[in-house]
């Protein structure tokens, strides 16, 4: 039996309750828990202190991630677009970029850089993002602009289709990286690992890294010797073993594979 002798009378599950169901912990009510002799009261104050710092922390976060789109946006410089690649380092597949612009009114807690996400915390808020943002994009380069261009290359040149593919021209761009996008007609600003300062820059990495996800489990359909659904082609024991009994195939990037340089040409595509 729960007992009482708590504030107003009220038992550690109603109180439990009561301050739980609050957005914010009543001041109130923590002042009268800290003057509850009951060991209960005072582990349930520690936890609502614990979630006020956490939300707090939060909240200081979200703020610091969308510094520099406020900042922009206040200096007259809007709409403000976010753009990332996912894809850099596989042995297979294309580098796949997005472009994303957010509302103000978007505001997305869990966002943060898509490294840092499960797969279906990336799918639940690519949703999210696609449902709320202002305007998205996605571009693509191919393993044959990859071999051709470079890498660095192709995945500013997937930027610039996915910055293209946006239904506004932005007054702004924030770029993941140390460069900027090549001939695209918007001021630019290069931001080392943007992803964890930039809530757009964040948003487009979450996109891209999902629609790349989703694309070479597509491709393994037509290759499912490689294993795309499981390593989505970057060099994995498993993948290398499928390129020694197989060789390569029309999706893999030539300039990746120098140790299967000399194998017999390529699969070709179905």
């Amino acid at each position: 039996m729960t007992s009482r002798g708590g504030p107003k009378g009220l038992t550690l599950r109603e109180i439990r309750e009561r301050l739980f169901a609050m957005v914010v912990p009543d001041a109130g009510l923590l002042e009268m828990l800290g003057r509850d002799a009951r060991a209960g009261a005072r582990e349930l104050k520690r936890q609502a202190l614990r979630r006020i710092a956490r939300d707090r922390a939060q909240t200081e976060r979200l703020q610091m991630l969308c510094g520099y789109e406020r900042a922009l946006e206040a200096a007259g410089c809007g709409p403000v677009a976010g753009t990332d690649e996912a894809g850099r380092g596989p042995l297979a597949g294309p580098v796949v970029a997005a472009a994303v612009v957010l509302g103000r009114g978007a505001v997305l807690p869990e966002l943060k850089d898509s490294k840092q996400l499960t797969s279906a915390a990336r799918s639940r808020l690519a949703d999210e993002i696609r449902a709320r943002a202002h305007s998205w994009g996605i571009g693509i380069a191919d393993a044959g602009e990859i071999d051709r261009l470079n890498i660095l290359r192709a995945g500013l040149l997937a930027m610039r289709r996915a910055l293209d593919g946006l239904d506004l021209v932005p007054g702004w761009v924030l770029v993941d990286g140390a460069f900027t996008v090549p001939h695209f007609p918007a001021s630019q600003t290069a931001l080392v690992k943007g992803e964890q300062v930039s809530a757009s820059v964040a948003a487009a990495s979450i996109l891209a890294k999902v629609y790349r996800d989703e694309l070479m489990l597509r491709m393994h359909h037509l290759y499912p010797e490689y294993g795309f659904d499981r390593h989505k082609g970057y060099p994995t024991p498993e993948h290398y073993r499928a390129l020694d009994r197989y060789g390569p195939c029309a999706l893999h990037r030539a300039s990746f594979l120098r140790p299967f340089s000399r194998q017999a040409g390529l699969k070709p595509a179905p």
